[in-house]
């Protein structure tokens, strides 16, 4: 079942994607960021009648699903009182070099949603949407039974909260493929071979920068269906947490 309304924590370019594609689809959005509702203008005048401003704790409260789009290294400010009986969609995923070293991620005793999911006792959480940069996760969503429509990998301890967010992806035009629980959620994380590159085209050699800043936003992605999505997630294999991110992720 669709939900009527997506909440968003973090409005950045995988946050603004899902609004984009949640008002696309039907749906009502709250988005909200660290900064406050007023800095969220221009976004929510971009996605109409249907997507208001609020605070991280407006958008907890106010979404039927919230996605939690943070950098990880702020993920003990989600709301976790505001966010208790939620089914949260965890996007993020663990950079050393920007969230800094995460002792129990390193030593390889929680997956990134395992510690997300700690923070937060009283919510279901579920990876998903971790995998893919936020330009092709917008061009590359297609209705069901199209023929490019793409897949993407779910991760979760509660099969029902799994539904709700495979539910979700349907409804913003994605597959869904089940990697297990968020123990098992290290498959789609960067360093992985499902992680961004299978979903872009190969990026010609010897572009400058400004020249690959035009590539990114302008080549269409590859479509990445749920049978090649379960044969690189099953692929994987287990490497050091935060594992090399791809040089361009759009993250």
């Amino acid at each position: 079942m669709t939900p009527q309304t997506l909440g968003l924590i973090g409005s950045g370019m995988i946050g603004g994607a899902l609004a984009r594609l949640a008002v696309a689809a039907g749906m009502d959005v709250v988005v909200s960021n660290s900064r406050g509702p007023e800095t969220l203008a221009d976004l929510v005048a971009e996605l109409g009648e249907r997507a208001r401003a609020a605070t991280p704790d407006e958008a907890a409260q106010a979404g039927d699903l919230v996605v939690a789009t943070i950098p990880l290294n702020a993920y003990a400010q989600l709301p976790a009182a505001a966010l208790s009986g939620k089914t949260v969609i965890d996007t993020m995923n663990y950079y050393p070099e920007r969230d800094g070293r995460l002792a129990e991620l390193d030593a390889g005793e929680l997956t990134s949603s395992e510690l997300v999911q700690r923070h937060l006792p009283g919510s279901r959480v579920v990876k998903a949407f971790n995998n893919i940069d936020f330009r092709r996760l917008f061009t590359s969503a297609r209705p069901a039974g199209d023929p490019d429509r793409s897949a993407l990998p779910v991760a979760a301890d509660d099969p029902a909260a799994k539904g709700q967010v495979t539910g979700l992806l349907d409804a913003l035009g994605y597959d869904a493929v089940d990697i297990g629980t968020l123990a098992d959620s290290w498959r789609s994380e960067p360093g992985t071979p499902v992680y961004v590159l299978p979903y872009m085209a190969k990026r010609p050699e010897g572009l400058s920068q400004e020249e690959t800043g035009r590539w990114f936003f302008e080549t269409p992605g590859v479509p990445v269906p749920a049978a090649r999505v379960k044969e690189l997630t099953d692929a994987a294999v287990r490497g050091p947490a935060g594992g090399s991110r791809a040089t361009i992720s759009g993250d």
